[in-house]
This record gives C-alpha cells, sequence and structure tokens, in this order.
C-alpha cells in the first residue's frame, strides 16, 4: 500500500497546503499499516524483557546498563522499519509523481519522517519509563531518559531518511542500510546515554539535551534535502 491506495490521491496535492496534505496522506497509510507500528515496538518491549533473564537479575547490574540498553534497543528497532519508508512509494511510482509536485521534495521526505517518528519513535520514547522501571533504573533518570529519547528518536527517523533514500532502489537493503546510518547515529547514542547517565549521578543534563535538540534541529534542516537529492539519484539509476 502507498500514497496511490489512499482516496486522496498525489494530484491533489497540488491544489492543497502541501506539506500538510502530504503527511495527512502518510498517516492514513501508517495507521492501515499497523504490523509495521507494531513490530518495532514488540521487538524493543521483548528484548528489554529478556534482558535480565541474561545478565542476571541483580540490580545493581540491570540499573547500571539500563541507560545504554534502552537506547541501543530504541535505535535499533527504529531501524526496523526504515527499510520500508520509500519502498512501496517507488515500486508503483508515487515517488516519480512526487519528485513531479511543484513544491521541493524536501518536504514530502519531511512528512514522511515525521510519520515515521510518530509511529515508531514516540511510541518508544512513551514506553521507556516502563521498562526503565523494569530495568531498576533510577527514578532521577525517567524524565530525563523520557525527554532524551523524544528529540533523539526524531533525529534518528530523519537520519535514516537518508539511508532508506539511498537504498531504495536496491532489492536486499538491509545490510547496507546499517552501514549507512549507524556512524550517523553514533552522536545521538553518545550524547543520549550521556544525559541519561548524568541524571542518574546527579549532575546537570541540560547541556546534554541541548545538544540533542541542536542534532535535531540539524537533522530537520540537513536530512530532507540529503535525502531528496539520493531520491532523484536512485531514480535516475
Amino acid at each position: 500500500m502507498s500514497t496511490v491506495d489512499v482516496q486522496m490521491p498525489v494530484s491533489e496535492v497540488r491544489s492543497g497546503p502541501g506539506f500538510m496534505a502530504l503527511f495527512r496522506i502518510e498517516m492514513l497509510l501508517a495507521l492501515r499499516k499497523r504490523a509495521d507500528i507494531a513490530n518495532p515496538l514488540l521487538f524493543f518491549v521483548t528484548v528489554l524483557a529478556l534482558l535480565p533473564l541474561g545478565v542476571g537479575p541483580e540490580p545493581e547490574l540491570l540499573a547500571k546498563m539500563a541507560p545504554g540498553m534502552i537506547w541501543v534497543m530504541a535505535l535499533l528497532a527504529t531501524m526496523l522499519s526504515q527499510e520500508s519508508l520509500f519502498r512501496g512509494d517507488f515500486e508503483d511510482g508515487t515517488l516519480e509523481q512526487l519528485t513531479l509536485l511543484p513544491q521541493p521534495l524536501y518536504f514530502a521526505v519531511l512528512a514522511k519522517s515525521l510519520v515515521h517518528w510518530i509511529a515508531t519513535g514516540l511510541p518508544l520514547a512513551l514506553l521507556s519509563p516502563l521498562l526503565a522501571l523494569m530495568l531498576n533504573l533510577p527514578v532521577d533518570g525517567y524524565v530525563c531518559l523520557l525527554v532524551s529519547l523524544l528529540l533523539g528518536t526524531a533525529s534518528l527517523s530523519l537520519i535514516g531518511a537518508i539511508g532508506a533514500a539511498l537504498t531504495v532502489a536496491l532489492r536486499r537493503p538491509g545490510l547496507l542500510l546499517a552501514l549507512i546510518v549507524m556512524p550517523l547515529y553514533v552522536p545521538v547514542l553518545i550524547f543520549g546515554t550521556g544525559a541519561v547517565q548524568a541524571a542518574i549521578d546527579g549532575y546537570a543534563y541540560s547541556a546534554q539535551l541541548a545538544i540533542l535538540a541542536a542534532l535535531l534541529a540539524a537533522a530537520a534542516a540537513l536530512a530532507p534535502l540529503a535525502a531528496a537529492g539520493a531520491i532523484r539519484i536512485s531514480l535516475d539509476n
């Protein structure tokens, strides 16, 4: 199912308020593909629920590992659904139509990335305090964990769009997509876990959150541009 399958075809985007029309189409598509929403959440919850069985139930050990494990699992869960970000639209020709719209392709990529975050990153962030409780994370880290994941997963969705656009024409892009986006994810992962660890240790963590917000602003400005260019290259080839 892709953009052309919903009641509002791409041609109507020409006469509507471009970004909001595309955002509404993508939200309708995301709500119809419930499995794509559920799979990353199930992966996130299942792996973190199994962690105590693998490393042992000691509260101190779980509390020490919790910030890093929650962030790594959130990163991997976000990647699970990024491979299909442009796949359906590429296969049925909708992606080519989007490049012909009078508005820049930037807004189409931004709308898709925003919907991807709402369907994947936002639920992961909202679930994180519950999983943090299960992993014995100190209470002082809960608010920081939630805020850092809200900022960080939005950056992951935007950055992941670059990899998805570069590999959209490949049959099996999984490993290549991971190799492209993993190095770009590293700063988000470092400052995300660093903020939570600082909160647990009783230090100020506003600087780490400010850097995460700056990374999100940079990703919102640059990632859709890079992804749009990658889409045009993929379509030309």
